[in-house]
């Protein structure tokens, strides 16, 4: 009996995050909208950003922000579609257990817990 709804659990866990990579791939330009924005308020406090997302520079399936802070320290930024109708800053290199932030919350928020991250990682 326990094995059955174990085997349930897996497969709509499953279906569910498939849904929402489809729907991170389906709204390309919302995610690059995010990136975009999230750059813009990095670059002003001073950090340097590559977007990684222009078709005319390289096509990418998923959008990448790469932010190069002091000393050889580089974070890789992504966004996600989440549960609920949302979406969320992710940490490229863990993928969905990389949750940042949302990015309906406080952007300038967002900004600086990855400079934090930044400042704090040599």
């Amino acid at each position: 009996m326990g094995q059955t709804s174990l085997t349930a659990y897996h497969l709509r866990r499953t279906i569910h995050h498939r849904y929402l990579d489809w729907r991170t791939a389906r709204n390309h330009h919302l995610v690059t909208q995010y990136l975009d924005l999230l750059a813009l308020i990095l670059e002003r406090n001073g950090w340097r950003c590559v977007k990684t997302y222009s078709p005319d520079v390289v096509p990418v399936r998923m959008p990448l922000l790469r932010v190069y802070g002091t000393d050889r320290a580089v974070i890789t930024i992504n966004v996600r579609a989440v549960a609920g109708n949302r979406w969320a800053f992710h940490e490229a290199s863990r993928g969905r257990l990389g949750y940042l932030a949302d990015c309906g919350s406080d952007i300038k928020e967002t900004a600086q817990v990855i400079g934090q991250f930044l400042s704090n990682h040599p």
